[in-house]
């Protein structure tokens, strides 16, 4: 692995240890729409994958449907959900690293843009980042291929080979390359090596405290 410029990460399972607020705000979403789910572990597969995604593979919801269910999600997460959340121990010493080694980070989240960077604000990690770039509040921009997309007509386009994308799930390795990225799985979130390893991922760093040593 070479030195890579530009740097996009991914933020629920990649900078922070988002689950909880997740879980609890899709418990919210499926109580007020009349589902009753008593399994919290099944539920962690919502963290990462667009929420009407998910609801569709696993409640068979489709996306027509799917507008009260996210709603009610926002609902939650607006008031509680965001804040249930803790960074990932080493993150900021790693992020500081990459910046001092002449990268330029770059966050792309399946999130909501608005709720991303309330996030990273209220952390502290906006002032690693270049860019914060997320999903739409209407759906225009929702899978993970298409927040790429958006994010890379922000930065420029122009030093693809000088990219790389970091996340946690299959949904971040793919949507790298729908766009010509590579992408580098880590091991701490919420995937598994299997899921990185079959959707295509360039490499798998293990750890937080790894992560310059495979960027730079």
């Amino acid at each position: 692995m070479g030195k890579y410029t530009y740097i996009l990460f991914d933020l629920d399972g990649t900078l922070t240890q988002s689950a909880e607020g997740i879980v609890n705000s899709v418990l919210y979403s499926l109580k007020k729409n009349g589902i009753k789910e008593q399994d919290r572990e099944k539920l962690l597969e919502f963290v990462g994958p667009p929420l009407k995604d998910s609801l569709e593979k696993y409640y068979g919801i489709t996306e027509e449907r799917t507008a009260p269910f996210i709603d009610a999600f926002h609902e939650y997460f607006r008031e509680r959900g965001w804040k249930e959340n803790r960074v990932y121990e080493g993150i900021p010493q790693a992020l500081a690293k990459l910046k001092e080694g002449g990268c330029r980070l770059v966050l792309a989240t399946s999130k909501p843009e608005i709720f991303a960077k309330q996030i990273m604000d209220y952390f502290d990690l906006a002032k690693y980042f270049d860019f914060i770039g997320g999903s739409s509040m209407d759906g225009t921009v929702s899978s993970k291929g298409e927040v790429i997309s958006y994010v890379l007509d922000q930065i420029g386009r122009g030093h693809l080979e000088e990219m790389v994308m970091v996340g946690d799930r299959e949904h971040d390795v793919k949507g790298a390359r729908e766009n010509g990225l590579p992408c580098i799985g880590v091991l701490y979130g919420y995937g598994t090596r299997a899921e990185l390893e079959r959707a295509g991922a360039a490499a798998i760093c293990p750890g937080v405290d790894r992560l310059p040593e495979y960027l730079l």
